[in-house]
């Protein structure tokens, strides 16, 4: 932390005593549940220098804590300052031990109603009422009011997002929605997710970084009728004729005065995406209020044929950049002096290339060495380092395109690797296989899966700290839910359709870092069976494999799946590529002898 981190805090801690509170909680969070955010709602990065995707920060009178999950247990206390924040891991059972032990009973802590979703605030009630400890919110955001350079908020125009991507108009998306309100006998529905309101409407913005999603709020009500509200700068006239007749486009500011008239309506919202704030305008009103789960969520997992035929061909293009990458890389890193920065801004220009590209799904993770075993690093100009010999470089990266939305991380030897090395590496590629290549029953959800993937290090007492995969939107969040693949929570049913990620992975810190992951699609086998397809198409690195901890069915598997990324791409990379792809996918030979237990 910076002089300038440690004045904003205690700026703030004035700001909090002077509202008669204990504390205040800082989310990295804005009133939309962003995950990636425009720079003037990086309230948490501005105070603490943490530049995560995710985080809870509380500052009270004399302590002041930074909550974090596994992601960034490494990360966290490298770009904060401990003396001034513990870094703490992030469950509502860690923020109440903390808080026992450093507010006392009676205390306030103050909070935005705006960033918090109405399931946040009953959770953290539930723990702290006990302690004595209350939460009350705050008409304004205090970090704003110290803030006193914060950013413009950006004023991207929507764009429609034509059918021929979509595969399905706005108004068969909601028919079902209007179906659902009649029958339950509903007045309106509250929706505030962009994704969801994006993925309803067809539009499409560039209002955030990386999603582009359009960062608005919608009422519809039970006769068809749509209220969107947003800055109107960004409604064209081509918005206004994509959306026709049924949608109304209001001003932002107009939104609460219209919740306010829901007297004695029927609400349907979805607790764990509306803001506390709307929820307590919705009760001032005396609304009647229903919580349902948003019902575009998983509309929008189980992607429609044309959604499916656009991600294949998005994975396609991208594989096609990311191999025309390593194959530079190749040729470049040993006899010049190549940077962490130097490969992002060449993996860009690769993506650039490609047909429908619009842009990152997410700041590139490209980290070589010790920075690999940063589960999100990020390089910057202070931390950027050159590629040298005898390192592990791990890159994960995306692109947003017009048919759909990629992730993939490979792991690559630069020199000769260790053996350890390549046993962990082995290791995580078994796991990876046997993912890909499970058959499960209809019905199965990605948590019964999850143990598949982690199984080989299990066998030697290792583990790694996230989950093992995510859903992804089309042409939107590049994290996209119900469905996921990980050890807790209650993640949703896997069906056919839905895509998700599969990357395992292993970090030793201040070592080196591993981790490959592949696009998969939800397929549908036969008598109630269902299977994965791998959709990325880029070679696993030989170099990294420990043959002897391979058997004779994940050899075949690693052989095929080279086979089809030559096959497919030989004659669609560029001419100087085909020499590097023709030796990534040269087939494994094996004897049965050589062959031992992983």
């Amino acid at each position: 932390m910076n002089k300038n981190h440690s004045l904003r805090l205690e700026s703030l801690r004035q700001l909090i005593s002077s509202f008669k509170g204990w504390g205040f909680l800082v989310p990295y969070s804005n009133c939309f549940q962003n995950e990636y955010m425009a720079d003037c709602d990086h309230r948490l990065q501005w105070l603490t220098g943490f530049k995560g995707s995710a985080g809870l920060v509380i500052v009270l009178a004399n302590h002041a804590a930074l909550f974090v999950d596994g992601r960034y247990t490494v990360q966290a206390p490298q770009e904060v300052e401990t003396r001034n924040f513990s870094v703490e891991p992030y469950s509502v059972d860690s923020i109440e031990k903390w808080l026992s032990q450093h507010s006392p009973a009676g205390q306030v802590l103050l909070y935005d109603s705006w960033l918090y979703t109405v399931q946040q605030i009953s959770s953290y009630k539930k723990h702290l009422d006990p302690l004595g400890i209350t939460l009350e919110p705050c008409d304004d955001n205090l970090i704003d009011a110290v803030w006193v350079d914060r950013p413009v908020r950006p004023c991207e125009p929507f764009v429609p997002h034509p059918d021929e991507f979509s595969g399905k108009s706005f108004k068969n998306k909601l028919e079902p929605i209007l179906a659902s309100m009649k029958l339950k006998s509903l007045d309106y529905m509250i929706m505030t997710n962009p994704e969801s309101i994006s993925w309803l409407l067809n539009m499409r913005s560039n209002d955030t970084p990386f999603t582009p999603s359009c960062q608005a709020f919608l009422i519809i009500d039970h006769g068809g009728g749509v209220q969107a509200f947003t800055d109107l700068k960004k409604v064209t006239q081509d918005v206004r004729n994509h959306s026709g007749d049924p949608v109304s486009w209001c001003e932002f500011k107009q939104f609460l005065d219209v919740v306010s008239s829901f007297s004695t309506k029927k609400v349907r919202v979805d607790f764990g995406q509306l803001p506390q704030k709307i929820l307590d305008c919705l009760r001032h009103a005396k609304a009647e209020v229903l919580h349902e789960t948003d019902p575009c969520i998983l509309g929008r997992a189980l992607k429609n044929d044309v959604e499916q035929a656009g991600a294949i061909a998005a994975q396609e293009r991208d594989s096609i950049a990311v191999i025309n990458f390593l194959a530079w890389l190749e040729r470049s890193y040993q006899n010049k002096k190549i940077t962490e920065l130097d490969t992002v801004a060449e993996l860009l220009k690769q993506r650039q290339k490609q047909t429908y590209f619009q842009g990152e799904s997410f700041s590139t993770i490209s980290a070589v060495g010790p920075h690999a075993a940063i589960v999100h690093y990020h390089p910057d100009p202070l931390t950027n380092t050159i590629l040298s010999e005898d390192a592990i470089y791990l890159l994960d990266s995306g692109g947003q395109y017009l048919d759909g939305t990629t992730d993939t991380t490979r792991t690559i030897a630069l020199g000769q690797p260790t053996d350890e090395q390549k046993d962990r590496f082995t290791r995580v590629l078994k796991g990876h296989i046997a993912l890909a290549s499970i058959i499960f029953p209809d019905g199965t959800t990605g948590q019964q899966l999850d143990v598949l993937a982690r199984q080989f290090l299990w066998h030697v007492g290792l583990d790694y700290e996230h989950s093992t995969g995510h859903g992804i939107g089309s042409y939107l969040n590049v994290h996209e839910g119900p469905q996921r693949i990980g050890k807790g929570g209650h993640g949703a049913v896997l069906q056919p359709g839905m895509l998700v990620t599969n990357e395992p992975g292993y970090y030793k810190a201040g070592e080196y870092g591993i981790r490959i992951e592949s696009v998969l699609l939800v397929i549908p086998l036969n008598s109630n069976f269902l299977g994965f397809k791998t959709l990325t198409l880029i070679p696993i690195d030989r170099m990294l494999m420990d043959v002897s901890l391979l058997t004779k069915q994940e050899i075949e598997w690693i052989n095929a799946y080279h086979d089809k990324i030559f096959t497919k791409l030989s004659s669609k990379v560029d001419e100087q590529s085909t020499g590097w792809l023709q030796e990534a996918t040269k087939p494994i030979k094996f004897s049965e002898s050589s062959l031992k237990n992983g």
